[in-house]
């Protein structure tokens, strides 16, 4: 399990392959200087429903992975995630599509 440290406030916990996916999505948001929302679920044990964060380019952001190796990322999975960013809710989670063959 990886963190996404927000503003050194906010950090939540995701998969190392969840987080990869997220962070070329939201470091491609950024360069481009977008701001944006960004929404998850939080798990059951923390007793919220749900997070959401204002990303912008003045925003401190942290990618931390447990594991050394960068997973193998899905272009599919990207896209979808980028056309999730790129909608008026922003960013959420979305399942993971099938990589291209």
């Amino acid at each position: 399990m990886g963190t996404l440290t927000y503003d050194s406030r906010v950090t939540v916990s995701f998969d190392d392959r969840i987080l990869a996916h997220l962070q070329q999505v939201i470091w491609a948001k950024l360069r481009r200087g977008e701001a944006f929302p960004f929404t998850w679920t939080d798990p059951m044990r923390s007793g919220l429903g749900r997070t959401s964060i204002w990303l912008s380019p003045n925003v401190t952001l942290t990618f931390e992975y447990f594991g050394g190796r960068q997973p193998r990322l899905n272009p599919a999975w990207i896209e979808a995630l980028t056309k999730a960013a790129n909608s008026p809710a922003g960013l959420t989670m979305v399942p993971e599509p099938d990589p291209p063959a």
